[in-house]
């Protein structure tokens, strides 16, 4: 699904409730999850051994720790949201109701859906609130729902 084109924040209230983007699928690579691992020195086995955790974890091989998917939450919004005017900065401002339920294995791949909750006036800026879902391709569940929220100052 291509993304939402918009002219001006304001004309997200026309999509209130309504998916507005699915995006490309996203491959979650096992060099993305160690250079994650690095970054917030989050090194736990079952993200950065492999041997390991095809022998003791559960999910047969290294995961994505859930805070590496949720970060990229600003690379889908990118994709699925373009306001053409009257934007000069958007601030991710926030997540409320973060969840992971089910886990990203090295190697697959991860994509979301966005609907617009809300969207409201405020002084010096317009602030959209996305529930998103992303989901790990052949899953049941998603791999993360939050509600991401974002502020366009003009």
């Amino acid at each position: 699904m291509p993304p939402l084109v918009v002219e001006t924040p304001q004309s997200l209230q026309k999509f209130l409730g309504r998916e507005i983007a699915v995006t490309d699928w996203l491959a979650v690579t096992q060099e993305r999850i160690q250079q994650f691992a690095e970054a917030t020195e989050d090194r736990q086995w079952i993200h950065i051994d492999r041997e390991r955790s095809e022998r003791e974890s559960p999910f047969g091989t290294t995961i994505a720790h859930g805070f590496l998917t949720l970060s990229l939450l600003s690379y889908f919004m990118k994709q699925a949201v373009q306001i053409k005017s009257g934007v000069r900065m958007a601030i991710n401002y926030g997540s409320n109701r973060v969840r992971f339920p089910s886990p990203v294995r090295s190697g697959s791949k991860i994509r979301a859906r966005v609907t617009l909750q809300s969207c409201k006036e405020l002084p010096g800026c317009v602030e959209g609130v996305f529930a998103v879902s992303i989901e790990s391709e052949g899953a049941e569940k998603p791999c993360c729902v939050a509600e991401s929220i974002v502020r366009y100052y003009s």
